[in-house]
């Protein structure tokens, strides 16, 4: 049915408790921020719309709210960089070296040691942003083949199944870029743009079981996540009470936000980790083939801007430069599949 060791991955999530409590601290501070200024926006606009009659005071605290929320969302999307760097590289991080059998840190020391690693590979948080964007850039083109295989089965109403198929595909590759930046952790790559090519090409390879179990692990990752959703509307209904103008929809708001910081926080390292678990097993002894890097060469604009990266990374390395401004470890050097 599927080739990840649940349990495995279970376990290993535990000796990594001391990231799981700062995701957790992260991504629910951040849903309680959007919480938070969308009450204080709606509050705000529903003090302004005393000034009117009804319909303007609803219209107010609508957009008091709205206002609110697009303030933390232009933030978030201000410090996405950060929560690549250092909470998930950060956590794949560690999650890699206990796959290897390394001993971590524990408590607060594990996370400094994660981020010493991610630094040591990529430098600073912008080289790393851009490594993830290229590497999503490959996988959406990787989807595409997919879709093309469905469009061409003669099935009856296929056009509607095919929606339903890419909407669940593009969730499915959505954690898989962190299984690529692992690799590049896992190898002790100082050159992340070959590494990262190395490891798509490796993953177009070995599509089909690859698909197959992000697929299952989506399907299990979104019905717990909405399992949390239900947990959470109780608590959440109350925040809505409070919330001035009684917005009936605030309460589905709000359940929503706390189930995707639970996702983002616990459920989603653990399907990485059962990727990672898979990914590995597949590519064991294999090497990149000329037939697939041609394949993503000709389908993927964002595969042929990589390719240009690994170009120039080559270039420095007779000088000795550091690609990315970080340092470099003793065993930074070694590249082991």
């Amino acid at each position: 049915m599927w080739d990840f060791r649940l349990g495995q991955a279970i376990g290993l999530m535990f000796k990594t408790l001391p990231f799981i409590v700062f995701r957790l601290v992260v991504y629910f501070g951040i849903a309680l921020a959007y919480v938070l200024m969308t009450g204080v926006g709606a509050g705000v606009g529903w003090g302004v719309g005393g000034l009117g009659d009804e319909g303007f005071r609803a219209a107010s605290t609508f957009w008091g709210g709205a206002i609110g929320f697009g303030i933390v969302g232009a933030v978030m999307y201000v410090l996405r960089e950060y929560l690549l760097y250092v909470v998930k590289a950060g956590h794949i991080a560690v999650l890699v070296e206990l796959m290897e059998g390394q001993a971590l840190p524990g408590n607060r020391g594990q996370i400094q040691h994660a981020s010493q690693v991610v630094k040591e590979r990529f430098g600073q948080a912008s080289a790393l942003f851009v490594v993830d964007q290229l590497i999503k850039g490959v996988l959406r083109s990787l989807v595409g083949i997919v879709r093309t295989v469905f469009r061409l089965l003669p099935i009856p109403g296929a056009q509607q199944f095919l929606r339903i198929v890419q909407a669940f595909l593009r969730i499915a590759v959505g954690f898989i870029d962190e299984v690529i930046l692992a690799y590049c952790i896992r190898i002790r790559s100082n050159t992340p743009w070959e590494s990262s090519r190395d490891a798509l090409i490796l993953y177009g390879q070995n599509l089909k079981p690859l698909m197959k179990n992000a697929a299952w692990l989506t399907l299990i990752m979104y019905l717990l996540s909405f399992v949390v959703f239900l947990v959470m509307l109780a608590p959440a209904a109350l925040v809505a009470y409070l919330i001035p103008g009684g917005w009936s929809a605030t309460g589905l708001v709000v359940a929503l936000l706390f189930a995707w910081s639970v996702k983002v926080a616990v459920f989603e390292p653990l399907a990485v980790t059962c990727m990672m678990q898979v990914y590995f097993k597949a590519i064991e002894g294999q090497t990149p083939d000329p037939e697939w890097e041609a394949k993503l060469d000709g389908m993927s604009k964002k595969f042929r801007e990589l390719k240009q990266k690994v170009a120039g990374e080559k270039a420095q390395q007779p000088e000795e430069a550091e690609p990315f401004g970080g340092e470099q470890s003793a065993d930074s050097n070694t590249n082991r599949p």
